[in-house]
């Protein structure tokens, strides 16, 4: 059964504190991703370990499955967005359904391990390309198609509230 869609604009959280999760994303850099993403790999390897982690807690929440599934695919959009921001002059980013992708992705029906090892290659290398990062390439920007404009600095924050904000959904 799919799941509701989240329609909500999450871009609010470059200016405040998320209240649910605590994360401050205007305080990320790209080197804080890449040495945080490594380092949270391990929590979404433990709740992957869950007897429980293919079920859904309610009909409306994924389950810890379909979350680690989605985050992999994150982990996989942020990386090509950040190397369009670093290539190209205001790239304007490709439109991602993430609940078309859950749905086309059957993240429902995937194997815990296979997930987590595809997630575990996809934070690798989306941490590498945070991590190249230099200072003088905090500004280069982009767009994303509804037109929220990014730097790769307020990308890095974005990016890492969404890892973060769904460990806090799984771990609620």
């Amino acid at each position: 059964m799919p799941i509701i869609p989240d329609d909500k604009d999450w871009t609010w959280v470059l200016s405040a504190p998320c209240p649910e999760c605590g994360f401050e994303a205007a305080k990320t850099t790209p080197a804080a991703v890449a040495t945080a993403i490594p380092a949270l790999l391990p929590r979404w390897q433990a709740a992957l370990n869950r007897a429980t982690a293919d079920q859904r807690p309610d009909d409306s929440t994924w389950s810890v499955l379909e979350y680690a599934a989605h985050v992999r695919d994150v982990f996989d959009v942020f990386e090509a967005r950040l190397q369009l921001m670093l290539t190209q002059e205001n790239p304007v980013f490709a439109n991602w359904d993430q609940d078309q992708a859950a749905l086309d992705g059957n993240y429902a029906g995937l194997d815990a391990r296979e997930v987590y090892h595809q997630l575990v290659q996809a934070g690798s290398d989306v941490a590498d390309a945070f991590g190249s990062v230099t200072q003088e390439q905090w500004e280069r920007r982009g767009l994303r198609s509804n037109g929220s404009e990014f730097t790769v600095l307020t990308l890095a924050g974005y990016f890492l509230h969404d890892v973060i904000h769904h460990l806090h959904d799984i771990d609620a």
